[in-house]
């Protein structure tokens, strides 16, 4: 694995293609039987896991999904993850480069920042095996002597179809995203500037509303202040900063905006009720 010196652990796909040193944009595995990851990391790229058969614990940015059968599981590139399989385990691969991910994202037909809320979620019989049989034609067009790239990309839009149509009937706050673009616009607007932009009313202005029309909103529709989603982003990086970082706790602070050490430290004890480096050990 290699460590950047300062930031995370971040594994770029490159580091998983052995034999597709050519174009790898595309790389598909097959889990079978016991493995973890115990040291959380993050990827460049994009996976989608599907779980035929599934037994353990998937954390994606420090929340727990049990892992069971015919599920889905996605990590988007800079999420964080670690898990742990038991042997029973059968499950399918994709590790999509983040090039290919950008003109893959449409396919998936929702905001990004829904799946990043839902990243694991079980889908019917029927489309596990749809999905399953394009998981297998690529395998197989990956081992084919020319590849046929153009349809590694077809197949792989389409498992990105398949998984929006089971994500409609999965969630109940799925019209909340749908029906209000607000919300999606604003979550996409804060993980662009979190780490220079506190205020609910820089936010409100990008998006030409009221701040307290914006916080109407969010109250309505997520059952959360706007501010707490901004403070909420700003912990998500700072936990994995900490966790899976080489940055000293100095240059988390710096890094994300704050005044020094110690407004740092009661902002973070406030949220999770512990010290940052009671977290990082």
């Amino acid at each position: 694995m290699s460590h950047q010196p300062d930031y995370f652990p971040i594994l770029g796909i490159h580091e998983f293609a052995e034999q597709q040193a050519q174009g790898c944009d595309l790389l598909f595995n097959e889990l079978s039987g016991a493995r973890s990851i115990d040291e959380p990391h993050k990827h460049d790229f994009f996976i989608i896991n599907l779980f035929e058969r599934g037994i353990g614990n998937h954390s994606i940015d420090f929340i727990e999904y049990p892992i069971t059968d015919h599920q889905v599981h996605l990590v988007f590139p800079d999420q964080v993850h670690q898990w742990i399989i038991e042997k029973e385990t059968v499950a399918y691969q994709l590790m999509i480069s983040r090039d290919w991910f950008e003109s893959f994202l449409p396919a998936l037909r929702f905001s990004s920042s829904y799946y990043v809320h839902h990243p694991a979620f079980t889908v019917s019989e029927e489309i596990f095996r749809l999905l399953r049989h394009e998981f297998q034609a690529i395998k197989k067009e990956l081992n084919a002597e020319n590849i046929f790239w153009e349809l590694i990309k077809k197949r792989s839009e389409l498992i990105g179809l398949l998984v929006s149509k089971s994500v409609e009937f999965a969630f109940k706050d799925f019209e909340v995203y749908q029906s209000n673009p607000i919300i999606s616009k604003f979550l996409n607007l804060i993980d662009e500037q979190f780490k220079t932009q506190r205020s609910v009313s820089f936010y409100a202005g990008q998006l030409n509303i009221s701040a307290n029309y914006l916080n109407i909103v969010c109250k309505k529709n997520l059952n959360a202040s706007a501010s707490s989603l901004i403070q909420n982003r700003i912990l998500l990086e700072a936990k994995r900063l900490l966790k899976v970082s080489e940055m000293s706790v100095k240059d988390i602070v710096y890094d994300l905006g704050f005044y020094d050490h110690a407004s740092f430290s009661k902002f973070f004890k406030m949220q999770t009720g512990m010290t940052p480096s009671k977290f990082k050990e």
